[in-house]
């Protein structure tokens, strides 16, 4: 008796279970204000450990940047006073709490200057000779951060650190520049966006190791007829990186998972809806992004499957709307899985962080089961 029930406790639960738990897992968290008077907010970045997040609320007139622990909630970072800039976004953040972003005198994104968080203070990042304006977009856990400086047609991708900067001034193979980075890894790897010097409507998708005289051009998905390719993200050790792929820059968006042994693939779209791109990529190749139909609706990718976060948000759902706004997003995600970004809560914009739920264990799964089965019996 007991070895005829052991072996069907081991058979019938995992296979009821299978599809139940193919799906991944969610609790979701608003990332709060850095000020009780702001009336939205946005999760721009999470640290590759998961520990941190970053983002900023908004009120008329100013943007209020802050940090985000599970354990500490939102905690307010210092605005840059000198020279002053009201709206500023953390774009990135790393396992030390380091955050960099962007600082700009209008909701515009006017004068723009490359800013750094440590310890909760603001400081300007430097800027290369003879540059006024600047963005930082990424840091990696070595400190090295990545961007861009000038503007418009000048506009060229950039490394800082809290004493130098500098131009990027290799090309790509065609000779293409290098205008935006958007990410660096641990190892090294920067990723952004080129110019095709034989044409102006083609978007470049490049990455930059340490040490390359070239820049690896990452192409475009050409079965889909693309020609036009943004890489946003990075993974933190390097090996994937995720973004949009398009013809002529624009139409068809696709998101996209790139490595350097399966090259460039597409992701597939979530159920309703026809285009998109990737913003975050961890080392296990899972993406997050967002993708439209009439709405915004961020999504997941788990290597396989793509799943609109709100379909797998199992725990603290309630209020939140991640399918039935126009701004709503996801911009990054760590290596266990910590996704932030912003959604709908209760009809208001807010920054959100999700947090992986475990699955159950074999052995919850058996103890879930052996009541239904006795019963049977």
């Amino acid at each position: 008796m007991c070895k005829r029930l052991f072996a069907t406790a081991i058979t019938v639960p995992l296979l009821a279970a299978a599809p139940v738990l193919a799906a991944p897992m969610y609790q979701i968290f608003s990332l709060g204000t850095a000020q009780p008077a702001d009336t939205s907010g946005t999760g721009t970045g999470v640290s590759p450990s998961g520990s941190i997040a970053t983002g900023f609320s908004s009120a008329t007139g100013v943007n209020r940047p802050f940090t985000w622990t599970q354990a500490g909630g939102n905690v307010a970072l210092a605005p840059m006073t000198s020279p002053a800039r009201a709206f500023s976004q953390p774009q990135a953040i790393n396992n030390a709490g380091v955050a960099v972003g962007i600082g700009a005198t209008t909701a515009f994104g006017s004068g723009p200057l490359p800013i750094i968080w440590s310890g909760g203070t603001a400081a300007q990042l430097p800027l290369p000779g003879g540059e006024t304006l600047g963005r930082a977009r990424s840091i990696n856990n070595s400190g090295l951060i990545v961007g861009s400086v000038n503007g418009g047609s000048l506009e060229a991708a950039a490394t800082f650190t809290t004493s130098s900067s500098g131009a990027i001034t290799q090309t790509l193979p065609n000779g293409g520049r290098l205008t935006t980075a958007y990410g660096v890894a641990d190892n090294g790897r920067i990723v952004g966006q080129g110019l095709d010097p034989f044409n102006a409507a083609l978007t470049k998708g490049w990455y930059l190791d340490p040490g390359d005289a070239t820049a690896t051009d990452i192409g475009a998905l050409t079965g889909l007829g693309h020609n036009s390719a943004i890489p946003f993200g990075v993974s933190s050790d390097g090996k994937f990186l995720t973004g949009t792929s398009s013809l002529n820059s624009g139409s068809g968006s696709t998101p996209f998972i790139y490595d350097e042994v399966n090259g460039m693939t597409a992701i597939p779209f979530p159920v309703g809806t026809t285009q998109g791109q990737g913003r975050g990529v961890n080392s296990s190749g899972w993406v997050v992004g967002n993708s439209s139909s009439a709405t915004s609706i961020p999504f997941l990718y788990d290597g396989t499957q793509s799943y609109r976060l709100h379909d797998i948000i199992t725990v603290g759902g309630a209020g939140w709307d991640l399918i039935g706004g126009t701004s709503n997003a996801a911009f990054s995600i760590s290596d266990n899985g910590v996704i932030v970004g912003r959604g709908l809560l209760n009809g208001a914009i807010t920054g959100y962080a999700m947090v992986p739920v475990p699955e159950p264990t074999a052995f919850a799964l058996l103890a879930f089961a052996a009541p239904l089965l006795r019963r049977k019996r």
